[in-house]
């Protein structure tokens, strides 16, 4: 197993408001997380860091030898609770009001690998040398895609493409997505919205796919790529490769 991760800031942006984490657990179950998060005030940063925090803190200390059933209802179990941690930050920080964040997630053990996603961040895995999404974006355009009213080349240069239809901090009662895959994968990724609105699939899938660089120099070359075509938004990439069948 390798994985890597790495956060930047962009070329417009003068701060960073995205958290990554990879984590591995004593029972060598591994958690992937991206967080992009959102508010002035610096707020965002505090946000997505509250739920990267407690999800590699959770899960290090709790997730152990857990079975789907169990490691879906830990995933809801975190998403309610770091919701609550974000309003219970704001209410001792009232110029942090009305920040909050997205959130994709990753599980993966010898047995199972599910994904958690709320607002878009984004989860992809390869499978048979292609990329594949996993998770679905809660954004209004792709609301309006899914409901027939935007085909997805009006989408993407939609003025409103980024107005989000769920993130934690946003309300008090939180509806996180879970999405079982199966185990015939050979990679993973995550990463937040400032790779995805500069490359599309097939670019990010070139470079995964090249066999001539290590997992670190695919990591950065994708968020080179992002800052080349204007890297408007903070960019993170979270990835791992299973470098054997069956071994986790």
């Amino acid at each position: 197993m390798k994985s890597f991760y790495l956060t930047d800031a962009g070329k417009v942006r003068d701060h960073n408001e995205d958290s990554v984490i990879i984590v591995k657990n004593t029972n060598n179950d591994y958690l992937m997380a991206v967080a992009d998060g959102m508010g002035g005030h610096s707020a965002g940063e505090v946000a997505s860091s509250i739920a990267i925090s407690y999800l590699g803190r959770h899960f290090n200390e709790t997730f152990l030898n857990m079975s789907k059933v169990d490691c879906v209802n830990w995933i809801r179990d975190c998403v309610n609770e770091i919701n609550t941690l974000i309003f219970q930050y704001e209410k001792t920080h009232p110029e942090s009001k009305g920040m909050g964040t997205t959130l994709v997630m990753a599980i993966l053990t010898k047995d199972y690998l599910l994904f958690g996603n709320i607002g878009d961040s984004s989860g992809f895995v390869m499978k048979d040398d292609a990329l594949h999404k996993v998770t679905y974006d809660h954004t209004l355009v792709n609301l309006l895609v899914s409901a027939g009213e935007l085909t997805k080349e009006e989408a993407k240069d939609h003025p409103k493409k980024n107005v989000l239809m769920k993130a934690l901090g946003a309300s008090t009662k939180v509806d996180v997505d879970i999405f079982d895959c199966d185990m015939e994968i050979g990679e993973i990724m995550l990463c937040s919205d400032g790779l995805t609105n500069m490359l599309d699939q097939s670019q990010i899938e070139k470079v995964l796919l090249n066999s001539e660089l290590d997992i670190e120099e695919k990591v950065i070359r994708l968020i080179r790529m992002a800052n080349n075509r204007g890297g408007t938004d903070n960019i993170s990439v979270a990835y791992l490769i299973r470098e054997e069948e069956g071994e986790v």
